[in-house]
């Protein structure tokens, strides 16, 4: 199924992270991103007959759709969870396209968002995990085996077979850094970093160190998803979804068929083809960076360079907004910040606001075809887009 051509991205709304949701719950946050998006897209409350919201909201494990839309004033056609971790944004919105070519709506607000305490995030991680899971049996009785642990075994993986180095992927955390120093809304704005203030930071998991790894913190976004014929006449250009590939292959780390290749080999090819493009016509590289290493392993995986090369190819290249290849130019979550699931939506806010002009002083020059990628679990759940602002 292809779905080039059918609908378009015609507004965002997206909050500023923040360590402390202030009193707000996540509905709140979420209601408030909504708002943003619609009236970004130039519609109102009642234009909006569609609904994905990314899963899981801690308060709510049941019947989302309806909660959200009860408590926003919707009665949509379609309603949709899309429950893919960190993958989960970049779902929405395909799945949205989706729902346009059906037939069942005609724009779809797509929704993610956490009111999430920084300072209780990892008590609460504990008893999250339900008995019967394999995880339980064969990753568990072994020590802390979470995210934390599971890309540090990643990244170690990848230095052994490859030869990748920790300036190399302390790198791409500085770069990204250069990006939020030009973003008002980036939690680290006006706050360089050097190479040596990332090695120089705390061990988390060895190799990665604190600056390596993004910070929770609280926010929301949302993105209108338009049919191509409603989206023409939008207060800003349209961006069209212009191709996409979804892949899951394992739940658990130690379950998953490769360490140092994860299912972006398939979706980006998926998103290349239905899209009629190449890696080499893409101009902003807008990818999940949970950790540095997984920039270098989407970077070889979604074709910008060979197998075992992300390493070299990050450190030969300026990835700031100003450079020769553009990361992740609004911080990245790294530096922009992970608001939970919102965290990936920003990749594809800052994508739509590089493709319509609208970046402010991190705007590149020359912006047409935006490679956007979700990333859940441990490079278990991949989404990958194909955005443009012309068909």
């Amino acid at each position: 199924m292809s779905l080039k051509g059918t609908a378009a991205i015609t507004g965002v709304g997206e909050l500023k992270p923040s360590r402390d949701p202030g009193g707000r719950t996540t509905m709140e946050l979420i209601a408030q991103a909504a708002v943003e998006a619609v009236r970004d897209a130039g519609l109102e409350r009642q234009d909006i007959d569609g609904l994905v919201v990314a899963a899981p909201m801690s308060w709510s494990p049941m019947v989302m759709p309806s909660v959200v839309a009860e408590f926003l004033g919707l009665q949509p056609g379609y309603a949709g969870l899309v429950d893919l971790g960190g993958a989960s944004a970049a779902g929405t919105v395909w799945r949205a396209a989706a729902a346009i070519k059906a037939g069942a709506c005609r724009h779809v607000l797509c929704l993610s968002g956490e009111a999430q305490d920084p300072k209780t995030f990892y008590q609460q991680q504990r008893g999250r995990t339900p008995p019967g899971l394999s995880v339980r049996e064969f990753e568990a009785p072994y020590g802390p085996v979470v995210a934390n642990t599971g890309y540090g075994l990643i990244a170690q993986r990848h230095m052994y077979d490859y030869g990748t180095t920790k300036q190399q992927m302390a790198k791409v955390a500085v770069d990204e850094r250069t990006n939020a120093c030009a973003n008002p809304n980036a939690s680290f704005y006006g706050k360089p970093i050097t190479i040596d203030d990332v090695l120089g930071s705390p061990i988390v998991v060895d190799p990665l160190h604190l600056l390596e790894i993004v910070m929770p913190c609280c926010g929301a976004a949302a993105m209108v998803v338009s049919r191509a014929e409603d989206a023409t006449s939008t207060p800003h250009p349209p961006i069209h979804l212009l191709g996409f590939g979804e892949q899951v292959t394992h739940s658990i780390i130690s379950c998953a068929p490769s360490l140092t290749q994860s299912p972006i080999a398939v979706t980006a090819q998926k998103a290349y083809q239905m899209a009629g493009v190449t890696p080499g016509d893409i101009d902003l590289a807008s990818i999940y960076d949970c950790y540095t290493i997984m920039v270098i392993i989407t970077l070889e995986d979604a074709g910008f360079c060979e197998k075992g090369q992300g390493g070299p190819f990050v450190q030969e290249h300026d990835l700031t907004y100003k450079g020769d290849f553009p990361v992740n130019t609004h911080g990245g979550q790294l530096s922009f910040g992970q608001p939970g699931l919102a965290g990936g939506a920003s990749h594809i806010v800052e994508a739509v606001r590089q493709l319509s002009g609208q970046a402010g002083e991190r705007q590149l020059r020359n912006c047409d075809l935006a490679f956007v990628n979700g990333n859940g679990g441990i490079i278990s759940e991949e989404v990958s887009l194909i955005l443009g602002n012309s068909l």
